[in-house]
């Protein structure tokens, strides 16, 4: 019998997290991770029961109605166990060390995470979702929770010893020492192993389900810039070309959704992140600097319409997620009755609709997932806008125009429909990436508004989610901002406002960046071995203090923060900062060697380590059109290894010399602006002509190639 908004309230009644919140109403006892937890289960002699998911995940959604919400299951667990619930957003910390244990005990993870273990934190049993009974081989939570209490209460000390031999593999499972100095040839070993698994048939690498990684691409459109291989910019197009026509992409309201179950990007997995959605921003972007194809900018562009429309809070910082499901269907929300679009397109824009997005009376969901048994449509592209244009016989401009009108009907009726949960909670580090794509949008598409953007949400970050001494906190929900910030926040932050630097020239934003970075290095480095610690040396003591190297759905926070301190020493001419670069990549080469297209991000930094890097001054006046002619030619130009000052030569407070040991010396020539270019430490006679400047940047790119 499932029981719920009865009147029953748990502990997690006064939680923020909208995933706590979630389940503040369960019949089980749940509690927040905190002492109260951890006494009451000593006091008991209780195991916990730990249950660590996200408020977007499908999965964790259907555990909660089957099982959390069900009042037999619930009396099971609240005798057996003490039952804390965890939210892996707001603590990665947590998530990251029992995922770990996952992985070891069963060789593989995700979420909902259940893991068993005793009052001390000890791990002794490990698994994903428990459908409510057992069926088809996979154990049912009633089962197992009988089946650990008989243990518990039988063989106590055959499950401790079994706990501490858990704890004792996963504190000593690292594999860091100061390796080799990983150089060019792991960057080519890189792209080859990419190049193995290109899914050359649907673009994307491997099969379903398939997810984004933009940071593949990433690197990608660095090693074409790199070495001219043709091959590797292909992979890029191929990939963001598929994506933005299949199912992944909301054609109707924008944005990408998590990832596609099937492997050629029509069947989604109906959540959208905000990681996801930055992260492609960029991609498309970097696409459109390197290939000037004005499809990428409207990808771009569009995603950013999503996000200012749907995930931005009136306080100006980005809001996290938002759900798959709605009113209990997942993709609900997203997809269309064949009878539905006739009723709201005319005779004319339904039968172009039904060729361009392929629609079925029956549905083209049921047919792509099998496992819906509706008659839904999922809109997607089955052919490009230049084919289509081919076999209809009709001018882009007309069609992308008739595309348009369709679109914005459907956006009205949609708008109609109840809307998927939004997770409203504000992370920093996620907050960093976005901020990060709106001020590298600013600076290619030289729009006002993404500026604004990016700057109002660093604003909010810095005086709602900072302490006075300097410490970031992670979380900010409903006014409260709470829960001490990650290596993730500090890198992904310190990121955003190198960006915003440079479409600025705001010495402010590099000043904060620079007391950022020496906080992080202050409380997260291992000064033992090297690198970042995930967490401070002033947070909650766990089994582990972890480092993460692995750039998942997410890039690594040391991966961003190797880059950073690349790009920072670039900037300012601090070479310990690139010495601390150079150690984590050490620190993690053999664990990197193994599998390296499983580290892109760590690969990007590494790319502009090895050089050729860039390092450009243009020394003007600020709003002189000779300065802004300089830096608008840096700006269309694919130049991803580089760093670019100006020194404005009107002397206005603060200035930049007080952070470059090397800046000062720059001035104007011949009362015009000029560009001064240093390529890997080597400077080139300074010029007053964009297109002489931009003829010295391409010269060593065709020195690299040809050697």
């Amino acid at each position: 019998m499932r029981i719920e908004n009865q009147g029953f309230k748990n502990y997690l009644v006064n939680e923020k997290s909208p995933y706590l919140l979630q389940h503040a109403k369960n019949p089980v006892n749940w509690y927040p991770w905190g002492d109260k937890a951890f006494k009451k289960a000593e006091k008991e002699n209780k195991p916990i029961f730990l249950s660590i998911g996200y408020s977007t995940c499908h999965w964790c959604h259907v555990m909660a109605h089957e099982s959390f919400e069900d009042e037999e299951i619930a009396n099971l667990m609240n005798d057996a166990f003490i039952s804390i619930k965890v939210d892996r957003e707001e603590r990665p910390d947590i998530d990251k060390i029992y995922m770990t244990v996952c992985q070891m005990m069963t060789g593989s993870g995700g979420w909902p995470l259940t893991i068993i273990m005793t009052p001390d934190k000890k791990p002794f049993f490990a698994g994903t979702y428990f459908p409510k009974n057992t069926r088809f081989g996979r154990i049912g939570l009633k089962d197992l929770i009988l089946r650990i209490k008989e243990l518990w209460e039988n063989q106590r000390n055959q499950i401790l010893i079994e706990a501490d031999k858990i704890t004792f593999t996963l504190q000593n499972a690292t594999n860091e020492s100061h390796g080799e100095k990983l150089n060019e040839n792991i960057l080519k070993k890189t792209f080859n192993k990419l190049r193995s698994r290109f899914d050359e048939k649907n673009g994307g690498f491997g099969g379903a389900p398939k997810f984004p990684t933009p940071h593949n691409l990433l690197f990608l459109l660095r090693y074409w810039k790199r070495v001219g291989e043709q091959d590797a910019l292909d992979m890029v197009e191929k990939t963001l070309d598929a994506m933005r026509r299949g199912g992944i992409y909301d054609h109707i309201g924008f944005g990408f959704h998590r990832y596609s179950t099937d492997s050629n990007w029509i069947v989604p997995h109906f959540e959208k992140m905000l990681y996801d959605n930055a992260l492609l921003a960029m991609a498309y972007i970097e696409a459109y600097q390197a290939t000037k194809n004005e499809k990428y900018a409207k990808t771009a562009k569009d995603i950013f319409e999503y996000i200012l429309t749907e995930m931005t809070s009136s306080e100006g910082g980005f809001f996290s997620a938002e759900d798959a499901d709605s009113e209990g269907e997942e993709g609900k929300f997203y997809v269309w009755s064949y009878e539905e679009l006739a009723l709201i397109l005319n005779i004319e824009e339904f039968k172009l609709a039904k060729k361009l997005f392929s629609l079925k009376e029956s549905g083209n969901y049921k047919e792509e997932a099998t496992r819906h048994e509706t008659n839904a449509n999922i809109l997607y592209l089955n052919k490009t806008i230049n084919e289509f244009c081919l076999e209809l016989d009709i001018p882009k401009e007309e069609l992308v125009n008739k595309i348009e009108i369709i679109r914005k009907k459907l956006f009205k009726a949609r708008k109609k429909r109840i809307r998927p949960s939004k997770d409203d909670k504000i992370l920093t580090d996620w907050n960093g990436l976005m901020i990060a794509a709106f001020a590298k949008a600013a600076q290619v598409f030289n729009e006002e508004i993404y500026l604004k953007s990016a700057e109002n949400a660093i604003n909010f970050i810095l005086n709602n989610m900072q302490k006075e001494d300097g410490r970031l906190l992670h979380r900010y929900r409903n006014g409260s901002a709470e829960i001490d910030g990650y290596i993730d926040d500090y890198s992904f932050l310190i990121w955003a406002l190198i960006e915003l630097f440079e479409a600025t020239f705001k010495v402010f934003y590099l000043e904060k960046a620079l007391e950022l970075n020496k906080y992080s290095i202050n409380h997260f480095w291992d000064e033992h071995i090297g690198g970042f610690f995930f967490s401070s040396d002033h947070g909650e003591k766990l089994l582990t203090r972890q480092k993460e190297i692995y750039d998942g759905a997410i890039p690594s926070g040391n991966s961003v923060a190797m880059l950073n301190l690349l790009r920072l020493a670039s900037i300012t001419g601090n070479t310990e900062f690139e010495e601390k670069a150079e150690i984590i990549g050490r620190v993690f080469a053999e664990t990197v060697k193994k599998s390296p297209s499983a580290f892109t991000q760590l690969m990007i930094a590494i790319n502009f380590g090895v050089g050729p890097s860039y390092s450009l001054v243009i020394a003007g006046d600020r709003d002189a059109d000779d300065t802004n002619n300089m830096r608008k030619a840096i700006r269309k130009h694919y130049l991803p290894n580089k760093s670019l000052i100006l020194r404005d030569t009107e002397q206005k407070e603060p200035k930049i010399d007080s952070y470059s040991n090397f800046i000062q010396y720059f001035e104007k020539l011949n009362n015009k602006a000029t560009a001064y270019v240093c390529i890997n430490k080597t400077c080139k006679p300074p010029t007053n002509n964009p297109g002489k400047l931009l003829e010295l940047l391409e010269s060593k790119w065709e020195n690299i190639r040809e050697n």
